[in-house]
């Protein structure tokens, strides 16, 4: 059985659009992933952390039959694979992918927590989320993507 899942991507060290063009040709290639669409790039200041460089961010809709936790296996991998390193919190980084939503699941373990819990409070996750999807609920809140990205400023 297939879920409809989607992923936020930002960048902002080396060269953005094609490490997130990169980036998008192995997800598409991977087992188990079907990509359907990008969102459009958008470019936005980062968000807590040191001072660092300007992200480009989107956000992918991808059908999969992976569970949440493979699926995040997979993500982190790639991640690696871009040379993402995690020396501190909200560091800059060549490549970060987050699972936003898997389906309408909510799912609160250690290592996984969906749907992702701040993207709520992030312009740069609600836009490109918005390009694709506006009437998408949140399980939790139960407000329409449109709805929450009304209540954030870009």
């Amino acid at each position: 059985m297939f879920v409809t899942a989607f992923i936020g991507v930002g960048s902002n060290l080396g060269d953005r659009k094609q490490t997130i063009q990169q980036a998008k040709e192995k997800i598409s290639a991977a087992s188990g992933i079907c990509f359907i669409q990008s969102a459009p790039i958008y470019e936005t200041e980062p968000v807590g952390g040191p001072e660092q460089e300007l992200f480009l961010n989107t956000v992918w809709e991808i059908e999969t039959d992976l569970s949440a936790k493979e699926l995040l296996f997979v993500l982190a991998n790639l991640e690696s694979d871009f040379g993402r390193l995690r020396t501190e919190k909200n560091a800059p980084r060549t490549l970060d992918l987050d699972l936003l939503f898997y389906g309408d699941e909510i799912i609160q373990e250690t290592d996984l927590t969906v749907p992702h819990p701040r993207l709520q409070e992030r312009w740069f996750v609600l836009k490109p989320l918005w390009d694709l999807r506006s009437d998408f609920v949140h399980p939790i809140l139960k407000k329409s993507v449109c709805e929450l990205l009304d209540q954030v400023k870009p």
